[in-house]
C-alpha cells in the first residue's frame, strides 16, 4: 500500500501511483458521500466492487452495483454515494496530467472542507 487516507467519508488506499495512471481502491461508509466536485487535471473511471453507489455525474444519477462502472470526464462534476447500509467499495483508475489531491474543486461537501483538503 503507497498510502492510506482517513476521510469523514471514508477510507482511500492508493494502489498504484505512476507517471501515466494513479488507481486506487475506496470504501465509503454507509450514508455517506464524496463532496460533489470536478477536476482540471485528470478524468476517472470507477467499478463498484462491493454494495450499491449512487453516482451524480454533471446532475444526473446512475445506480451501479458490483462489476458496473462509469467513466468521469475531465473537468465534469461528479460525487459517489452510498445509500445503503453496507459498506460501499469501489475502484478508481485516474488518467491525466496530473494526480495530486489538490486537484479537486468542491462545489458542495457534507463536512465543510476548503477546496484544498482532501
Amino acid at each position: 500500500m503507497l498510502e492510506i487516507g482517513d476521510r469523514p467519508w471514508g477510507k482511500y488506499f492508493v494502489l498504484a501511483d505512476e507517471p501515466a495512471y494513479k488507481l486506487k481502491r475506496i470504501e465509503v461508509l454507509p450514508g455517506h458521500r464524496l463532496s460533489y466536485q470536478y477536476h482540471h487535471h485528470r478524468q476517472e473511471f470507477w467499478t463498484v466492487i462491493r454494495g450499491e453507489a449512487t453516482v451524480v455525474l454533471d446532475d444526473e444519477n446512475h445506480q451501479l452495483t458490483y462489476g458496473q462502472s462509469i467513466f468521469i470526464p475531465q473537468g465534469a462534476k461528479h460525487r459517489i454515494e452510498n445509500n445503503s447500509a453496507t459498506l460501499l467499495e469501489f475502484i478508481e483508475v485516474q488518467t491525466g496530467t496530473y494526480f495530486g489531491e489538490d486537484d479537486i474543486v468542491r462545489l458542495q461537501d457534507d463536512y465543510s472542507r476548503d477546496e484544498d483538503k482532501t
